[in-house]
């Protein structure tokens, strides 16, 4: 029986006729309730029936009910959605970190499809693509208004075929890109060293992720001579992963301790993730680099060591995705759907949905002007979970800081390649990587449960 159903037990007789009653009218309810959805799912096989005899066309009824379930689904929020046998099959081979495509994390917004971060090493990344630019076209048709897992079968294909795609990019015109698909086996974990300084970047996080973390820790150990000053961990344009992955990561650097919890509608969903005590370099500052491509399983990372002091964050505000999705299988030959289950806090309780990570150190990777936040400031983000559409609210009431000039940018004439990160270094060398001398990170207030 359902917790909700409990009452405490102050009178017998009282309780006894006040549960009645609410069962009764709960009862009614529900069946009020189902005869709603049965009247219309009549409308929805009687719209069916008469689009099929009287459509200009002939047209699959299979693919408009399978849009019609994608639909259903994006309006709840932008990340649920139905997934058929072949996507299915396509996402556990994704996930154990070799899969057939282009190296390139999508999602949807206004009918256009959106990059939210090209994997290091693969076809996109070195065709250029970003974080942030728009698809509108592969080999010259229009892929506006389909609905995303029609686009992204589209960009899947035999390993080693040709694929145009039309590129969209603020103050660009529109170009095209021309582009190899093959097995992408991303390298998740990239490692050297900066003098006395060791650098981790992980690209995403999969089965393959703590493996290959673990190997470059050690790689870290033997390049760094002379005493290691400090760690870069660089999460910038992260997509993020497994919820798994992300808690074995911060392991690495936390000696036990709670990484995450999660909260949603069921007493299942309420659940708190700790760290096993796998901690590596103990005593070394860390900088956590992040920026707008940072999302999911990355801010997890981020969230975590920030609210447990271990590192200082440094970077531009995270992309701002506090939700879970669970993927329920359907059945033989009936794929699967995934899910927004529940939401996610870090540590300190704080939920980063639509707000993001906002970083101890604000450190712009390029140089901004007051007329580039200008034009910032006449429309929504461009590149946050806020701008999406049906995007969950805060339900702490956070939202994300407006366009602004950050308080660190390249200086002109910048002569180097990557500013954020030789900030990231001369803050380890200076020694005020000090989480400890920064303000606490204020415990948010947990959130009012509704009754389901």
């Amino acid at each position: 029986m359902r917790k909700w159903w409990l009452a405490p037990v102050i009178g017998a007789g009282l309780v006894a006729a006040t549960v009645g009653v609410s069962a009764f009218a709960v009862t009614t309810n529900q069946s009020a309730k189902k005869a709603e959805v049965f009247q219309q799912l009549d409308l929805f096989a009687d719209i069916l029936a008469k689009a099929q005899a009287n459509y200009v066309t002939e047209f699959e009824s299979t693919e408009a009910i399978e849009a019609a379930i994608n639909g259903m689904l994006a309006s709840l929020d932008p990340h649920s959605s139905y997934l058929d046998p072949d996507d299915f099959k396509d996402m556990q081979t994704q996930t154990s970190g070799e899969y057939g495509g282009l190296g390139i994390e999508v999602t949807a917004q206004d009918g256009f499809v959106k990059v939210v971060s090209p994997m290091d090493g693969t076809p996109a990344s070195r065709a250029g693509i970003k974080s942030g630019d728009f698809l509108t076209a592969i080999d010259g048709k229009s892929i506006v208004g389909l609905p995303l897992n029609d686009a992204v079968k589209q960009m899947r294909g035999a390993i080693g075929s040709a694929i145009n795609v039309t590129v969209v990019r603020e103050n660009v015109e529109p170009f095209d890109v021309s582009l190899t698909r093959e097995v992408i086996r991303p390298e998740v974990v990239k490692t050297k060293a900066i003098g006395d300084v060791g650098y981790l970047r992980i690209t995403t996080f999969n089965e393959q992720t703590v493996k290959a973390l673990d190997r470059g820790l050690e790689q870290v150990r033997k390049d760094v001579r002379g005493g290691l000053k400090g760690l870069v961990l660089d999460l910038r344009d992260n997509p993020g992963g497994l919820l798994e992955a992300s808690i074995e990561v911060t392991s690495r650097f936390v000696n036990g301790g709670e990484v995450v919890s999660t909260r949603g509608r069921r007493e299942s969903d309420q659940r708190r993730y700790n760290a096993v005590r796998a901690a590596r370099f103990p005593d070394v500052p860390i900088v956590v680099l992040v920026n707008g491509g940072s999302a999911s399983a990355a801010e997890i990372v981020a969230g975590a060591l920030q609210d447990r002091k271990r590192a200082v964050i440094m970077g531009i505000t995270s992309f701002g995705k506090g939700s879970v999705q669970t993927v329920l299988p359907l059945g033989p030959g009936k794929g699967a759907m995934r899910l927004t289950t529940s939401r996610y806090y870090t540590p300190a309780g704080r939920s980063i949905q639509g707000a993001g990570i906002e970083p101890d150190f604000e450190v712009a990777a390029v140089r901004l002007s007051d007329k580039d936040i200008a034009e910032l400031k006449t429309r929504a983000a461009r590149f946050s979970e806020s701008a999406l559409p049906n995007a969950l609210e805060n339900d702490q009431g956070a939202e994300r800081k407006p366009p602004h000039i950050p308080a660190d940018m390249p200086p002109d004439g910048y002569a180097g390649e990557d500013y954020q990160l030789d900030q990231a270094v001369a803050l380890l060398r200076a020694g005020k990587a000090n989480p400890a001398a920064l303000p606490a990170v204020a415990a948010a207030p947990a959130p009012a449960t509704a009754t389901p």
